[in-house]
This record gives structure tokens, C-alpha cells and sequence, in this order.
């Protein structure tokens, strides 16, 4: 069952993570610091198609700069498979399906949703069909999950997502759906988010302890679980998206890509020059 997550501030009114660097690095001084970022809407803008976004060779090369120096893990709802190829880096962890299926430099590779594939592909397929009239829909099948993506689906039409959906989760008690960005998800029914897979990451890498600043920068609304997994003792810096006035869990917000980069700089250069990461 999905725990309830105390989200008792709005996104427009927290602060800007650029405006507080200052008091940030005065906070994270003496720190050892690990970062966590999701891919879509993150590191590369919001697109019609996921394989519309593409990560730029600038971003590319920030998130080099930063995984040079410190620990570095993307946690994105895509197959883990997929973001790497998309970020091309093999110095960072993966965390992909939310973090159901996490690897990289670590000791071990963390597989939670093996026993579920048969089920996921008979849900995939199952959707396919009774989608396969609706303009606009893309049902992606991934090693993890079933996401159906309905941005593009004409607001009339939705409905007609959502009802093939609970069809194909009628009487099924292994998996879930979960919504995300104009996303539907198709998950294994476990108590799984990105928030246990980042502290999960934080245990494999031994950075448990109380000297360590875990930051969580993410756009969506199952970035939550992760912000909440880090508070009080991280940072939590939520994207700005067209959905600036729901509730979060994040303690500051960033604008888009763009401000992102600037942020992971920041990070960089900061510890390059003085946390001794």
C-alpha cells in the first residue's frame, strides 16, 4: 500500500535554490554530499515523445563534472537500460522504474520487479489492444512497468485511457497504477518509490551517517516520496513545472533545465574546491 505523504507546502512558495547558494554553501561545508537527479524534466525539458528528450552535451558534461567528484545517481521513471544510454555516462548508479531496478559502481544490483515481468507484459499488451483507437496514446512497455503516456490524447478522449486502465487492473492484486506527468504507470504492487530506492543507494554506497547531505532534484510528483525520504537531513529541490501550485515536500524549487545546470556548477565547483568530496 502507498504510504501518505505530508506535503504541506505549495511549490510557489518555496524558495529559489539559486537565491540561497550563499547559505547553502555555508551548510554543505565540511559535508560529504551525494546527488540524485531524475532525466525528463530535470536534465532534459518536458517532450511530446520520450524519445524526444535528449540530453544536451553541456548537461552531459556538468553531470560528468559533478559525478567526478562526488556520488552521483539518476533515479528517473524510464527502464534503467534506457537512461543510461540516454546520459552515456558510467560513473553514475541507475535507478530505473522508479527504482525497482538500480545498478552501476556499486557492490550489488538491486532487482525488484523480476517475479512481475509476465504480468506486465500481458498488461502492456492487453492496453495496446484496447487502446489501439484512441489518437495521441503511447503505450510503453518497460522492463518494470506498463507507462501510458496520454499527453497527446485530446482532453475528450481521456477518459477512455483511464477506463482501459482500471479494466486491465480489475480484479488484480499484484500490480498498481500510479499516476505521474500526463503518465499513467503500471507498477508490481510493492512498497517501492524512489524515496527507498535512494536510501537504499545510501546504504549500498555506506552513506548513512550523519555527515552526509543526500540532494534530490526532481520535477514530478513520484519525485515526492524521495523528497520526503531526505528531509531533514537533505535537500529537496523541486522543478517547476505547469503544476507550481500543488503541494511538496521539497524544501526549495529550481526553474526548468537551464536553472539546473547552473545549480549542478554550483555543486561542482564547490566541491572541487573545498568539501574534499
Amino acid at each position: 500500500m502507498r504510504r501518505t505523504l505530508k506535503l504541506n507546502k505549495s511549490i510557489r512558495d518555496l524558495p529559489f535554490v539559486l537565491s540561497r547558494r550563499q547559505a547553502l554553501a555555508r551548510r554543505l561545508a565540511a559535508k560529504r554530499i551525494a546527488v540524485f537527479l531524475d532525466y525528463d524534466g530535470t536534465l532534459t525539458p518536458i517532450v511530446d515523445k520520450p524519445e524526444m528528450a535528449v540530453l544536451a552535451p553541456s548537461m552531459r558534461a556538468l553531470v560528468k563534472a559533478l559525478a567526478d567528484r562526488l556520488p552521483v545517481a539518476i533515479v528517473s521513471g524510464r527502464d534503467r537500460q534506457d537512461v543510461h544510454r540516454l546520459v552515456g555516462l558510467d560513473s553514475l548508479i541507475y535507478a530505473g522504474s522508479h527504482g525497482l531496478d538500480i545498478a552501476g559502481p556499486i557492490a550489488a544490483a538491486y532487482d525488484g520487479c523480476g517475479e512481475y515481468r509476465e504480468m506486465l507484459v500481458e498488461a502492456g499488451n492487453r492496453l495496446r489492444r484496447e487502446l489501439t483507437n484512441v489518437g495521441g496514446v503511447l503505450v510503453e512497455c518497460k522492463r518494470c512497468s506498463v507507462a501510458v503516456h496520454y499527453r497527446l490524447v485530446p482532453e475528450p478522449e481521456r477518459p477512455r485511457v483511464m477506463a482501459a486502465v482500471d479494466a486491465v487492473l480489475a480484479g488484480q492484486t499484484e500490480l498498481r497504477a500510479t499516476a505521474g506527468n500526463m503518465v499513467i504507470e503500471i507498477q508490481p504492487k510493492v512498497n517501492w518509490n524512489k524515496g527507498k530506492a535512494v536510501s537504499w543507494i545510501l546504504q549500498a554506497l555506506n552513506l548513512e551517517t550523519a555527515d552526509v547531505v543526500p540532494i534530490f532534484i526532481g520535477d514530478d510528483i513520484t519525485d515526492e516520496d524521495a523528497f520526503a525520504a531526505i528531509d531533514g537531513r537533505g535537500i529537496g529541490v523541486v522543478v517547476t513545472g505547469p503544476e507550481a501550485n500543488r503541494a511538496t515536500a521539497a524544501g526549495y524549487r529550481i526553474d526548468g533545465p537551464e536553472e539546473v545546470g547552473v545549480f549542478l556548477r554550483f555543486l561542482a565547483e564547490m566541491n572541487g574546491s573545498e568539501s574534499g568530496n
